[in-house]
């Protein structure tokens, strides 16, 4: 992995393939309007069932953590700890929280306090569309993902080397609309299933345009309501990946 695509990881020493076996991974998957996670084995099977509770409304940084403690209590033992966080990530730190509130997430040590409150286990953070991307691609060709949620999250894929993070749920897409405003759960409850259908299509469209990627997988809670046809090159995957992908942030080409 260049150092380019690796530019908004927290900084961890490698572990050996050789000490890789019987390594449990916390897997937490943060988003605006849920907190998951489950603990995952080397193979990135899950060794307990997931645990979900609502985001915290307001969901300040101390409140998320002292929900993430309390939700990973009853979990299997573990020996690190990923995290997809909804929002630009640098070096485990929090630059934007568009959907959880920015300003009090700003230049936050997510990474650090998490590996303090959890048991000083190594702990690494990354966009949470992009550990969801992890968990769904298969490595070959352009492979781009967009996750549907409280807002819209994003990442690129080439033959399985992630891409550096862009921002696309914050351009401004239609009527100065951002795709946050124009596809999010807001955006879903006001203008319904059919319009918003349409909307994701037109979304779809317009990536094809911009990235002539080889294979869409949408993700997020709302995928499941989707109900336009989709091309063959366009795919949905399971919201699991989102914790699943976290797996990933382990492996050794990303360091």
């Amino acid at each position: 992995m260049s150092r380019l695509a690796r530019e908004d990881e927290r900084t961890e020493p490698s572990i050996p393939a050789d000490a890789q076996h019987g390594i449990a991974t916390l897997a937490i998957d943060i988003g605006g309007s849920g907190l998951k996670a489950t603990v995952l084995d080397p193979e990135g099977s899950m060794l307990a069932d997931r645990v979900r509770i609502d985001t915290p409304d307001p969901a300040s940084p101390e409140a998320v953590v002292e929900a993430l403690v309390a939700l990973v209590a009853p979990l299997p033992a573990f020996d690190r700890i990923s995290v997809g966080f909804p929002g630009v990530v640098r070096s485990g730190t929090i630059v934007t929280a568009p959907n959880l509130g920015s300003e009090q997430w700003q230049r936050f040590p997510l990474a650090d306090v998490l590996q303090q409150r959890l048991g000083d286990r190594p702990t690494r953070v990354l966009n949470d569309a992009d550990v969801q991307g992890y968990g769904a691609i298969c490595g070959h060709g352009l492979e781009f993902v967009i996750t549907l949620g409280t807002g819209l999250g994003s990442a690129l894929f080439r033959d399985g080397e992630r891409m550096p993070h862009l921002e696309f749920a914050q351009f401004p897409f239609r009527k100065k609309k951002t795709l946050d405003r124009y596809l999010g759960a807001a955006a879903l409850e006001k203008v319904g299933k059919k319009k918003w259908n349409r909307r994701v299509g037109k979304t779809i469209d317009a990536f094809r345009t911009l990235l002539h990627f080889d294979t869409l997988y949408i993700g997020g809670g709302n995928a499941r309501k989707l109900s336009l046809r989709l091309p063959r090159d366009v795919k949905i995957v399971s919201n699991d990946a989102g914790l699943t992908g976290g797996l990933r942030l382990w492996d050794d080409n990303e360091e």
